[in-house]
C-alpha cells in the first residue's frame, strides 16, 4: 500500500486539447435523439478551458493511497477525521461516475468519519482493469481493503453501482459492516395495496426493467466494441457520459458543469471508459441475493431515474431509516451534497450510538 499524488503528463492534457479542437461534429438530429451538438459543443468548450492542473491539487490535498487487489490497482481517497474514535465510513461511487462523486462530502463527513472513497477497479484513478471485475468481487475486495487499513467495524454507502456493491459488502463481512445507507434501491414487485403515489414509482421502476437504457444494454453484450471509440475520442466520450449526469440528474440541482467534465477527465486521462463499461457484463444478472443482514437505509430522489417503494422495499430489508429528500436526482452527493451529508450523518451516528 503506498501514498499516491496525481500527477497527469502534460503532453497529455496537450493532446486532449487538440483532440478536442479537432472534434468533426454531427450535423444536429430532429427532435429529441440524444445529446444536441450546442449542448455537447459547451460541455467540450468548458473542457478545454477546464483548468486540470486546480482539479489535481484538489485531489491532493486529500490523503490517497493505491494498493494492488487481485493483481490491479485499487486508488482510493482516505480523509481521516480528527476524531480518533469516528467511525470509518466506505463511499462507493456508480457509472458513469468516479470518486470525483464524493469531492463535495469528504469535508463535511470527516467531521464525524474517517472516509474511504475507492475507485472501482477499471473506473478513473485505479485505472483499468486486466481481470474480470463484477460486484460481488468488488465487494469482496473492499472487505479486503477495510481489513488492510485497519478498520474491523465500518459503515458503507453508495448509490448507483455503490448501492449494490455496499449491500453486497454487507454479507461478505455481516460482522463488520455496522450499517448500510443507499440512495439507490430498485423495488419491483407487485401494485396490490399500494397508494396511487407507490403505484406510480412501481410503474417507473418496472418500465425501466423493461426498457434498459441503450448502453446497458450494449455493455452487456459486447462492450469492448464501444471501448474503441470511447477511448479514442474526448468528444465522443464527452457526449456519452454527459447524457447521463444531464438526464439522470434533477433538472432543479443540475449537476455543475466542472463536476462533469473532472468526472469524465478520469476516465479519458486514465483510459478507464472501456473497463468500466465491463462492469455490467462482469457482474452478470440480477443483483445482491437476499436481504441485507444489517440495517439498512434508504434515500429516495425525487428526480433519480427510479423511486424506491417503501412497502415493497419492507417486504425484502430490515429498513431503519427511510429518508425522503424534497429535491436531487441520481447524483445525490453532487446535487445536494448538504442533505446528503446530514442524512448519511444522521443514521450512521445513530447506530454508533447503540
Amino acid at each position: 500500500m503506498n501514498d499516491f499524488r496525481v500527477h497527469v503528463p502534460q503532453a497529455d492534457l496537450d493532446d486532449l486539447a487538440a483532440r478536442l479542437t479537432r472534434t468533426r461534429w454531427p450535423e444536429e438530429a430532429p427532435g429529441d435523439y440524444g445529446m444536441t451538438v450546442d449542448r455537447v459543443r459547451a460541455l467540450a468548450g468548458h473542457w478545454i478551458d477546464f483548468d486540470w492542473r486546480a482539479h489535481e491539487a484538489e485531489l491532493n490535498a486529500i490523503p490517497q493511497q493505491v494498493t494492488e487487489i487481485g493483481g490491479d490497482r485499487v486508488h482510493f481517497l482516505h480523509a481521516r477525521s480528527a476524531d480518533p474514535g469516528a467511525l470509518p465510513l466506505l463511499l462507493t461511487h456508480g457509472w458513469p461516475g468516479s470518486t470525483v462523486e464524493f469531492l463535495d462530502v469528504l469535508g463535511p463527513l470527516t467531521e464525524h468519519f474517517h472516509v474511504v472513497a475507492p475507485a472501482i477497479p477499471g473506473f478513473g484513478l485505479s485505472g483499468p482493469t486486466t481481470g474480470r471485475w463484477g460486484i460481488q468481487r468488488v465487494a469482496e475486495a473492499w472487505a479486503g481493503l477495510m481489513s488492510r487499513l485497519g478498520y474491523h467495524r465500518y459503515g458503507a454507502q453508495g448509490g448507483d453501482w455503490g448501492s449494490g456493491v455496499s449491500r453486497l459488502l454487507a454479507t461478505v463481512a455481516p460482522d463488520r459492516v455496522v450499517g448500510v445507507h443507499v440512495n439507490y434501491l430498485p423495488t419491483p414487485g407487485s401494485p396490490d395495496g399500494l397508494d396511487a403515489q407507490d403505484r406510480a414509482r412501481l410503474d417507473k421502476t418496472m418500465k425501466l426493467a423493461a426498457n434498459r437504457h441503450p448502453h446497458q444494454i450494449l455493455f452487456a453484450a459486447t462492450p469492448q466494441t464501444p471501448a474503441y471509440a470511447l477511448n479514442d475520442s474526448p468528444a465522443g466520450l464527452l457526449a456519452f457520459m454527459g447524457e447521463k449526469f444531464d438526464t439522470w440528474a434533477d433538472p432543479a440541482t443540475p449537476v455543475p458543469d466542472d463536476r462533469i467534465v473532472a468526472n469524465i477527465a478520469h476516465h479519458w486521462l486514465f483510459r478507464t471508459a472501456g473497463s468500466a463499461a465491463r462492469l455490467i457484463r462482469e457482474s452478470g444478472p440480477g443483483g445482491p441475493p437476499g436481504p441485507c443482514p444489517v440495517p439498512l437505509a434508504v434515500a429516495v430522489l425525487p428526480g433519480d431515474i427510479v423511486q424506491s417503494v417503501r412497502p415493497l422495499a419492507e417486504q425484502r430489508e430490515r429498513i431503519t431509516r427511510w429518508t425522503e429528500y424534497p429535491r436531487g436526482g441520481h447524483f445525490a452527493a453532487l446535487e445536494v451534497p448538504d442533505l446528503y451529508t446530514a442524512d448519511v450523518t444522521t443514521f450512521f451516528r445513530t447506530l454508533a450510538n447503540r
